[in-house]
C-alpha cells in the first residue's frame, strides 16, 4: 500500500514530466541531420566528418522549427549555398552563425521570413560578393563578415557605407581583392560611378481638408541609377502612383481623416544603399463624438467620452439644457491624446441627487460640430430609494409653503429658501431640510401660543371663563 502511495501524487507527476522531457529530446535528436546536434531551441553542426553539404533542416512533423532561435555551423567545408527555402521554416531564428566553412552564395530571399534575426556571423567563408538586398528588411544589431575573399566592386560598397554609418565604435577589418589580386582595405575602396542615391520630394502644403485630393511629386538621382518607390505605410485613402526612371507622382483622392499624421516617403535605392524624403499628412475635419457613456465611479465620478477632430475641438457641456459652468467640483479632463483623438471625462466631485439629469456634450471647430447626450443618475432623492420622483424638490417646497402661510404676515424670520446650489455635499443639503422642518414646527407652535394668549387677555375668568362663555348659548 505504501509503495502504491509513493508512486502516485507529486512523485508520479515528476516522473511523467521527466519522461516527456526525455521524449522531447529524443524526438529532436531523431530530427537532426547527421553531424548536427539539436535541442528544442538550438541546432549546432560542428563535426567536420562526415559533415553537411546543405543547410540543416529538421525532419517534417518531428519537431517544431519555429521554436529554433539559434543555429551554429562551423567547419563545414562542403556547405556552399543557402537557398531561398532553407531558412524559411525557422521563423523564430535570432542568431545565425556560419564560420570556417565553404559558404559562397546566399540567395536574395533567403531571410525573407526571418524577421526576428538580430545577429549574423559569416566569418571566414568563401563569399566573394554579398548584396544588401539580403538584409534590407532586417533590423540587425550585428553583421560579421571578416575573413571573406570579397571582390572589389560596386556590389560590396554598401558594406563600406554600413561600416561608416553605424554607431558602434568597433569596426571590422575587411578587405577585397582588386583586379591585380591585391588585398585592398575596404575602408579605402574607391569605385567610380558608385555612390548613394538621393530622393527629393516636392510636396505642396500637406494640410488638406477631409474628402479633398492631393498629388505628390518626387525626383531621384544616383549612379548606379536607383529604383524609386513610394512608402505609404498603412494609408487608408485611395491612392495610385506613376513612376518613371528618375521621377514619379503619387495621387491621393478622397482623403480620410484616419490618415491625419501618416508619413509618406519617396525612396531611392541602388546597390550602394538608399535615401528617402518624407512628409507628414495633416487632415482637417469636423469633430465627431465617437464615445459617450454613463458615469462611472473611481476616485471621482466620471462621464467618459472620446472626441475626434482637427483642429482640436472646443468642448462645451450642457446640464438639462442649460450651459454647465465648470468649476473645481465639475470640470472636463483630457486624459489621453492620440493625434486627433481625445479621450477624457466630465469629472464630478461628490455628486448628489441634485446632479442627476441629462448631460449634453457639444464638440465644435471651424469645420463643424457634433453633439451627444447621456442621462446620469448618481443617487436617489432623500427618503426615496430609487429617486423615482424627479419633482421631489417641488413637492418639498409646496409642503413647506403651506405650513408657513399662517405665520407669513407675522414673522418673516422663519422663511428659508429651498433653492439648493449644485455642487454642495449631501450632508449640507440634509442640514437644510432639517432646518426647514424644525423652523416650520417651531413657527406653528408660536402662532398657536400667541393666538391663545390673545384670547385669554379678553376674558376676565381666564381660560375657564373662556370655556363657560362658549357653553352659555348651548344651555339657552
Amino acid at each position: 500500500m505504501s509503495s502504491w502511495t509513493r508512486w502516485h501524487g507529486p512523485a508520479m507527476a515528476r516522473f511523467w514530466g521527466f519522461c516527456w522531457l526525455v521524449v522531447g529530446f529524443w524526438r529532436a535528436a531523431l530530427a537532426c541531420p547527421t553531424s548536427c546536434k539539436c535541442t528544442a531551441s538550438r541546432i549546432w553542426c560542428n563535426d567536420p566528418s562526415p559533415g553537411i553539404v546543405a543547410f540543416p533542416r529538421l525532419e517534417p512533423n518531428s519537431a517544431d522549427p519555429e521554436n529554433i532561435t539559434e543555429i551554429f555551423i562551423a567547419n563545414q567545408k562542403r556547405l556552399e549555398i543557402i537557398n531561398e527555402d532553407d531558412v524559411e521554416a525557422y521563423v523564430g531564428l535570432k542568431n545565425l552563425t556560419i564560420v570556417d566553412s565553404g559558404l559562397k552564395f546566399v540567395a536574395y530571399k533567403a531571410f525573407l521570413k526571418n524577421s526576428n534575426l538580430q545577429h549574423i556571423n559569416f566569418t571566414r567563408n568563401k563569399l566573394t560578393s554579398l548584396s544588401r538586398k539580403h538584409f534590407r528588411h532586417l533590423d540587425l544589431s550585428e553583421l560579421i563578415l571578416v575573413g571573406n575573399p570579397f571582390t572589389c566592386s560596386c556590389d560590396i560598397m554598401w558594406i563600406k557605407t554600413l561600416q561608416e554609418t553605424k554607431s558602434s565604435p568597433e569596426t571590422q577589418d575587411l578587405y577585397c581583392l582588386n583586379e591585380s589580386s591585391k588585398n585592398i582595405p575596404l575602408a579605402n575602396l574607391q569605385i567610380p560611378n558608385c555612390g548613394l542615391p538621393s530622393a527629393n520630394l516636392a510636396a505642396p502644403n500637406l494640410t488638406v481638408e477631409e474628402g479633398k485630393s492631393i498629388t505628390l511629386s518626387c525626383i531621384v538621382a544616383g549612379d548606379p541609377l536607383p529604383n524609386m518607390y513610394w512608402d505609404v505605410g498603412n494609408l487608408v485613402s485611395k491612392h495610385m502612383n506613376e513612376t518613371s526612371h528618375t521621377q514619379g507622382s503619387l495621387r491621393i483622392t478622397n482623403i480620410s481623416s484616419d490618415d491625419s499624421g501618416k508619413q509618406i516617403s519617396c525612396v531611392a535605392e541602388n546597390l550602394v544603399g538608399e535615401d528617402q524624403d518624407s512628409v507628414n499628412l495633416t487632415v482637417h475635419f469636423a469633430p465627431t463624438i465617437t464615445f459617450l457613456e454613463s458615469p462611472t465611479s473611481d476616485h471621482h465620478w466620471c462621464i467618459p467620452f472620446t472626441v475626434k477632430g482637427n483642429p482640436k475641438p472646443a468642448l462645451q457641456w450642457f446640464y438639462n439644457g442649460a450651459i454647465l459652468n465648470e468649476s473645481k467640483y465639475i470640470c472636463t479632463k483630457i486624459h489621453v491624446t492620440n493625434h486627433t483623438e481625445y479621450h477624457g471625462c466630465l469629472q464630478l466631485d461628490n455628486p448628489t441627487h441634485m446632479n442627476n439629469g441629462d448631460y449634453t456634450l457639444i464638440a465644435k471647430n471651424e469645420y463643424g460640430k457634433d453633439e451627444r447626450q447621456i442621462s446620469a443618475h448618481f443617487m436617489g432623492w432623500p427618503g426615496i430609494d430609487d429617486g423615482a420622483n424627479p419633482n421631489y424638490p417641488d413637492v418639498l417646497y409646496e409642503d413647506w409653503t403651506a405650513t408657513n402661510d399662517l405665520g407669513d404676515a407675522m414673522n418673516k424670520s422663519y422663511e428659508i429658501p429651498t433653492t439648493i446650489v449644485p455642487g454642495k455635499t449631501s450632508q449640507e443639503r440634509l442640514s437644510v431640510y432639517a432646518v426647514v422642518v424644525i423652523a416650520s414646527v417651531v413657527g406653528f407652535c408660536l402662532l398657536v401660543m400667541l393666538f391663545l394668549l390673545k384670547l385669554a387677555r379678553h376674558s376676565k375668568f381666564g381660560m375657564k371663563g373662556f370655556v363657560l362663555f362658549h357653553k352659555i348659548p348651548l344651555d339657552g
